[in-house]
């Protein structure tokens, strides 16, 4: 079973109280997408715990321990390539200016979609298999999937979304899963692996999906720039505003900084 350890947790919490109190500027995150903490029913939230500028963060996982489930957070720590993906749940707008400027830049991204998307936005998903994106599975209903213990529930929740793919762009979609909301658990990971699929957490994130309260292009560079590093898988949404508007400039500063852009499809290799 995947478990939080303890000496990170221990550790972690001595990090903050010093960084508290006597300004230490250690980076801490407070939200469900980058929070570590152990759900009481036995699932998880995927969370992340950065310390050091530019270095990987630590994850509720190691990567070793997720290969048994087929699963990933985070690529190669030695290479400086970023695995670019976007989460949607329903198209608002900015996903065109996303995919300009990722055309622009040369870069192919993974879209993890639900049903709703593919059912209101066909003509969008077809563009991304077009212009070499690959789109993958966010599950049909977008639940809570830690809610889901037996196979029939949760094949239906991953073959539904396939079907509606398979409909519009004529091909099969990627195996490729990313739990909703970044809630998982090892029978969740199980089944999936049982499917087929490999599923894919991250290893940057930060709070872009809240349409009233968009975070400014300063503060998504702040977390964008200053916590990538070697092997990042990138957590975005295409729901946000900021993420359409900073997205060419954002692709410029990370190939500034050296950095190139890798698939999914090659990580798993």
């Amino acid at each position: 079973m995947i478990r939080i350890n303890i000496r990170q947790i221990i550790a972690t919490l001595l990090i903050f109280t010093c960084s508290y109190f006597f300004g230490g500027g250690v980076a801490m995150i407070v939200n469900a997408y980058e929070k570590d903490y152990l759900m009481e029913d036995g699932g998880e939230n995927w969370g992340l715990g950065f310390t050091v500028k530019g270095q990987p963060p630590t994850g509720n996982a190691t990567a070793d321990e997720l290969k048994k489930y087929d699963a990933y957070f985070i690529g190669n720590t030695k290479e400086k390539v970023i695995y670019l993906t976007f989460d949607a749940g329903y198209e608002n707008g900015y996903t065109a200016t996303i995919l300009d400027a990722l055309k622009k830049h040369n870069v192919s991204a993974t879209f993890f979609l639900v049903g709703n998307y593919l059912t209101t936005s066909p003509d969008l998903v077809q563009r991304m298999v077009a212009e070499g994106h690959t789109v993958a599975n966010h599950t049909y209903n977008h639940p809570d999937m830690t809610n889901i213990t037996g196979m029939d529930s949760f094949r239906k929740e991953i073959e539904d979304l396939e079907r509606i793919y398979k409909d519009i762009t004529g091909q099969d979609l990627v195996k490729f899963y990313r739990p909703p909301r970044g809630k998982y658990s090892v029978n969740n990971l199980t089944m999936a692996k049982e499917l087929g699929y490999k599923t894919f957490f991250w290893s940057l994130a930060y709070v872009d999906w809240y349409n009233d309260k968009q975070p400014s292009k300063e503060e998504a560079f702040n977390k964008l720039l200053g916590r990538i590093h070697p092997g990042a898988i990138v957590l975005l949404h295409s729901t946000s505003k900021t993420n359409s508007c900073i997205m060419d400039e954002l692709l410029t500063k990370w190939e500034e900084m050296g950095y190139t852009f890798g698939k999914l499809e090659d990580l798993v290799r």
